[in-house]
Parts: structure tokens; sequence; C-alpha cells
């Protein structure tokens, strides 16, 4: 949902320039898609095999294992805006930690707010008070465009926003009635992805409702971001600052007949990443890369521009790797202590595995993985021994299921995936083994 994507329609001025001052990460991926797994994996490099963070109040990690404890530890003042996503009890140790999560409108201190804009005044906030001696991080994790999960209206924007996109008309992704033919047969209408689809799309008057709302949304945070922004340019820490702009989780706006995230295709998994980084090289502004960037390279990156060594229990890699090089990227350096996926330090990964827990029963909302590569994509389904392979280059929306297929070479390809996906399985989920993926 980005202009600087392609998005004909969604308003990101701020954003898209942004991703002109930086590199825009065009196949970032999350190696869970729900939220409050994923940003467990951002802030600590790890896979949910390993932090085990099955449910919302779930949260066994040492608070050392944290980028907010090690950069804290590190002489960084360091704060958190906005949605945790996981109940823990270090809540009190950043330097600064306003919560704001699961609501769009509510009040506080008084008065009525929409939570992106308290979002943006804890924000400024944090900048304002932070003593201008040490160098600092702050999360701002926004809640929107997070829908209010149990309240049918789903996206709520603020009054000032309704006037956006009024005359727009937000069409149909290609494959939004393909969940007949692209889902495995246990998909039933009790699943959550369709149960969520017929609260927002199961007509074209209230997709449009919906779809609008969520793009006022967006452009809400967008403004957001701007301020916040500004203010850093003010305090003339703009060219010292490391950026980074992303999300947890990807989501369905009714492709293949589902809405919300959970499932390993393409738009629950694939995330947008923009980095801006004053470190960056002469002619690395404006551009793209297409390697695949994981939610647990995000702790490793911002580690190794702070200058501390990520620790042991980290899987992820240092991003800036791609952009300033391998001598002077963290990872490399490391690597050489630990079982890393490839056997060269120095070249980046060309696939991954993906996890999604089951979430109360299987045919509410099933568990999930797959082997995810650029060529071809390897599901596989536990509650159900059931397995998927798509192929990527000629069906990039994944609406052809080819497993069954009586092509040599095909079942050459799923017999050579579900192998290298049941290794790499064993690798994450092995507790013992310190592993960069």
């Amino acid at each position: 949902t980005l202009g600087a994507a392609g998005n004909p329609i969604v308003k990101t001025p701020t954003l898209d320039r942004l991703a002109s001052e930086g590199v825009r990460f065009t196949e970032n991926c999350v190696t869970t898609s729900v939220c409050w797994v994923s940003r467990v994996s951002m802030v600590s490099s790890q896979y949910l095999a390993r932090h085990n963070s099955t449910k919302p109040k779930y949260f066994f990690l040492p608070w050392n294992q944290t980028i907010y404890d090690l950069l804290q530890t590190n002489g960084y003042h360091v704060g958190h805006v906005g949605k945790w996503g996981f109940n823990h009890e270090y809540k009190s140790r950043p330097d600064f930690e306003v919560e704001e999560d699961g609501w769009h409108y509510g009040v506080r201190g008084g008065r009525v707010w929409h939570v992106t804009e308290k979002n943006e005044a804890d924000a400024l906030r944090f900048l304002e008070e932070r003593p201008k001696d040490k160098p600092f991080f702050v999360n701002v994790a926004f809640f929107a465009t997070h829908a209010v999960d149990g309240d049918k209206r789903q996206y709520l924007p603020q009054n000032k926003s309704m006037g956006l996109y009024r005359n727009d008309y937000i069409p149909y992704p290609v494959n939004n009635d393909t969940y007949k033919t692209s889902l495995p047969k246990f998909f039933q209408d009790n699943n959550e992805g369709r149960t969520r689809w017929t609260w927002r799309y199961d007509s074209d008057e209230k997709r449009q409702h919906m779809m609008r709302n969520y793009y006022r949304m967006a452009s809400e945070v967008d403004s957001a971001c701007a301020t916040i922004l500004e203010e850093v340019r003010r305090q003339g820490e703009l060219e010292n600052t490391l950026i980074i702009f992303t999300t947890d989780n990807g989501n369905f706006h009714a492709e293949h007949g589902l809405a919300d995230k959970w499932y390993p295709h393409q738009e629950s998994i694939r995330v947008p990443l923009i980095i801006r980084d004053p470190r960056m090289p002469a002619g690395i502004a404006g551009t793209l890369n297409d390697d695949f960037t994981l939610n647990i390279d995000l702790a490793p990156t911002i580690l190794g521009a702070a200058g501390v060594v990520a620790p042991s229990s980290m899987m992820g890699r240092d991003m800036s790797q791609l952009y300033l090089g391998t001598e002077k990227a963290q990872t490399p350096t490391v690597a050489s202590k630990r079982y890393l996926q490839g056997t060269d330090a120095t070249k980046w990964r060309h696939e991954f595995l993906y996890e999604h827990p089951i979430i109360s029963h299987k045919e509410y909302i099933p568990s999930s993985e797959a082997l995810v590569r650029k060529d071809y994509k390897y599901f596989y389904w536990p509650d159900y021994d059931v397995e998927q392979l798509f192929d990527m280059k000629e069906d990039p929306r994944e609406e052809n299921d080819i497993s069954n297929s009586e092509s040599p070479q095909v079942q050459e390809v799923l017999t050579e995936m579900r192998k290298r996906f049941k290794e790499l399985k064993a690798t994450v989920h092995d507790q013992t083994l310190p592993v960069i993926m």
C-alpha cells in the first residue's frame, strides 16, 4: 500500500520520498504473518520456533536478547511508542514507553484521540524529551492500519481524512475469486480468513467502503511519519539517523477470497521495507533491491549501525551488506562462529522458511509452513498433511497448485523442495544450534 510500490491510488508522499532517498526492498518478507509473532521476531531476530510466542500473552525470551536492552546497555536512550503486540513484563525497561494497541478512537488524558494521532504525539514527545548528549533509538509502532478486531466496521480513519479517495474506485484483485481452486479443500467458510472476507469484501459497495477507509488510514500514517521526520530534521539529526519503515505482516484484500493474513501467500508474507541510511554511498538513493530480506534481519541491521555485536541468539543478517558491501557489514564477520544456511557468508540468502502456528483450532486458522524461493514456492499444511507447489515465474498470483502434476520436472522440483524444507525446519527448530538463516 505505497505509491512508490506502484499503487496508483493510495497517497503516501512521505514514504515515497523516503524511498527516493534510500533503498526500497521489493522482496522483503516476514517469517510468520501475524502481528505478535512477527513483532517478537523483529526485536529478537528469532524465528517463532525459537522464541515460541505462539500466543500474544506468551513472551519467554530474556530481555537481553532484544534490541531494546542491547542498545540501552550500549549507551542508547531507548523508546517504544504504540503497539507491542505481545505481553511481557519488561514494559518499564525502555527509557520511554507508551503502549497504544487495539483501538482507533479512545480517550486519553481527558480528550479523544485517534490512535495514529496519539502515536505521532508520543513520538514527538520522545524526541523532545530525550537527552541530547546520548544517541537514541525509538520504535514508533503504529497500530494503524490494523483493523479493530471484533468491530465489524473494521477501519475507522480520522474525520479530516474522509474526503480522501471519496471518488476513487478501488478495483478487485485479479485473483479474488480463486479460493475454491487455489486453496486446499479443507478451507471452508468457517475459516477466519473467509469470515473476515464476508465482513469486508462480499459486496462491491462494502469493499469500496472498507478499502477507502484502509487507504485513508495508510495516508494518515504517512502524514504522521512526515511530522516525526521533520522533527528529527529540525533537531539536526536527520543525516545522523538510520531510518527504517516496515510492517509486521501483509494483508489479503480479497485475494484468494480471503481477508487478513496468516497464510504463506505473497499478499500475506511480503511487506514494505524502506531503509534510509546516512552511510549509503552516492548513487544508492532511490534504488530497488530484490534480494530476500526478512523481519529477522531488522535487529542485526540496527545493531550493526550502532556498532553493537548481534548475540548468537539472533538468526538474521545485517542488511547493510546489500548496500554497503560485505566488508562493512557485521554478519560475515560473526558468521564463522555459527552454522550458516549457505556455505558462503558473503552471499545473500536465496530461499527461506516460513512458519505459522495454529490459532484456536484448525478449522479457524490452521497452521501453515512454506519454503519460499523466487522460482517455486512449497506449501505444507501440517494439521492436514497437505502440500502444495506453485510456479512463481508462471503463476506469481499462486492460483494453480501443481503438486499433482504428472510432469517429471515438476515432481523433481517437489521432491527436492520437500527435502530442503525438512532440512531448514529441523535447523530452525534445533534450540541448541546458533544459526544465521
